[in-house]
């Protein structure tokens, strides 16, 4: 079986950026038989460094998931009403222009690959909840009726679950709750010929929980309302260490059939794999993969690319 690997979390880090160890890094990626494609971050444009060189580096015959995440963050840290949920018009028309230029790229993409390698973008419901912005559903369902009457050349639009505001507990991201996402996404649906769907990131949804049952039980409900096309692994711990407690750092899973390369204290174990690919029926989603950091920033690349491999080998087990 074939996953998506967000390997921009996994890239070597540098003092500044370095073709040639990043090219390095996904030759790596190619050498992995069961790498479908990339998670891709759009930041603004299709490559935050350069284009050409993207366009040259990757593997031809790759799929792609684009995520709006890292551009979403970024534009938030200067706007706090920026977000297709955002109760202030300019902010929502910010997301939207936003989106609009990750279309952009996936044109260039799939134009350059002569196909539509492009097969989702994950879009996400920011701002966050508490601001002034007033994120709500009716403002998302609005965004989404227009961003699903645009072109995409093949690709969903899908929206990622991120872990919601709980009261009294601190956020990663603070979005809006899963039921939320899911009446805005569903009568989007309803009121055009849209099929936007829903993604679940295991790491964000344990830690808006804080237990491990939360992300069974999004992939249940975006599950039972018909719109679960998504699930991508990320760890999380309520324990302190290199990765913080309760942080969305991507922390890689913890040890399972003897992998090399492990995080002993993530609570992302092989019971929990396996829950969840039995909750969201995996052979139905129309993607599945992992997305993981690694601690010390100075790790070596062989060490990072063998982190990636663990990770991919565990799926494999329980999917096979």
């Amino acid at each position: 079986m074939g996953y998506f690997v967000g390997a921009y979390a996994t890239a070597p880090i540098t003092e500044s950026w370095d073709p040639a160890i990043q090219a390095e890094y996904l030759d790596g990626l190619k050498a992995m038989p069961n790498v479908r494609g990339l998670e891709h971050p759009f930041t603004g444009a299709l490559h935050a460094e350069d284009d050409d060189w993207f366009l040259s580096a990757i593997d031809p015959a790759w799929d792609f998931v684009f995520t709006g995440m890292p551009g979403v963050m970024d534009r938030l840290g200067e706007n706090a009403a920026f977000g297709i949920a955002s109760g202030v018009e300019s902010g929502r028309q910010a997301a939207l222009a936003f989106y609009e230029q990750a279309r952009q790229a996936i044109l260039k993409l799939n134009r350059h690959l002569g196909r539509q390698a492009v097969k989702a973008l994950l879009i996400h419901a920011s701002p966050r909840v508490g601001t002034q912005a007033a994120p709500d559903a009716v403002a998302l369902q609005a965004s989404l009726e227009t961003l699903a009457s645009w072109d995409w050349d093949g690709a969903k639009l899908v929206l990622e679950h991120c872990d919601a505001h709980v009261e009294g507990l601190a956020a990663a991201k603070g979005f809006l709750p899963i039921e939320a996402e899911i009446e805005a996404v569903a009568n989007a649906n309803r009121g055009s010929d849209s099929s936007v769907g829903l993604c679940i990131n295991w790491g964000r949804s344990a830690l808006e929980a804080r237990s491990v049952d939360g992300p069974v039980a999004h992939i249940e409900a975006a599950r039972a309302a018909g719109l679960l096309q998504g699930l991508m692994f990320s760890g999380v711990s309520g324990d302190e260490s290199p990765y913080g407690a309760w942080r969305d750092t991507h922390m890689p899973p913890a040890q399972a059939f003897g992998v090399p390369a492990f995080e002993p204290t993530s609570l992302l174990t092989e019971t929990e794999f396996r829950r969840c690919l039995a909750a969201a029926d995996y052979r139905q989603l129309d993607f599945m993969g992992v997305k993981i950091a690694v601690r010390p920033d100075s790790m070596s690349l062989a060490d990072r690319l063998a982190h990636i491999s663990s990770a991919l080998h565990i799926l494999d087990r329980i999917v096979d």
